[in-house]
């Protein structure tokens, strides 16, 4: 039997530019946990 669908999660908006679209870009440059960096 297949398991359930993993939930979808809600992404919080960047808190600087108040904006969800960069808040996903900067996630995925983002290497080793260093947002600051991405």
């Amino acid at each position: 039997m297949r398991r359930n669908r993993a939930p979808i999660r809600v992404i919080a908006p960047d808190p600087k530019y108040n904006n969800v679209a960069l808040a996903k870009f900067i996630n995925r440059i983002m290497l080793n946990g260093k947002k600051s960096t991405a």
